[in-house]
């Protein structure tokens, strides 16, 4: 049987520099949503709370720390990058990218809005 995969298990497999990035994010993520739950889902991390709200991706240059409303999370701040119409994140290459007020601000607006809206997950 294969062991699951969980959050800190796919953060300890990644190289340095990623890894002091995920980790980070994922202390940011704790911090500003500590009734959140952590899962393995859709081969990355991904943090619930009435559905997945947000999620890190290692990709070999940066780390994505993304969110399914990614673009109401935003705000019109033009701080994530998106393709579509929800979904949005964030290319972090180094910790020091990591501005904590927003992205925690942007992870409690994630959370309320699952809490609004329902799991973004599921089709309407």
């Amino acid at each position: 049987m294969a062991a699951e995969r969980t959050v800190d298990a796919y953060v300890a497999a990644l190289p340095d520099g990623q890894r002091e990035i995920a980790e980070a994010v994922s202390r940011l993520v704790r911090s500003a949503a500590p009734e959140a739950r952590e899962a393995f889902k859709w081969a990355q991390p991904v943090f619930e709370s009435g559905g997945p709200f947000a999620y890190i991706k290692a990709f070999p240059r940066h780390v994505n720390f993304g969110f399914w409303r990614g673009v109401e999370v935003d705000g019109g701040r033009g701080i994530l990058e998106t393709g579509g119409s929800k979904l949005a994140h964030i290319k972090l290459r180094r910790v020091s990218d990591i501005d904590e007020a927003v992205l925690a601000e942007m992870v409690r607006e994630a959370v309320r809005l699952n809490a609004e809206k329902g799991d973004p997950s599921r089709p309407r």
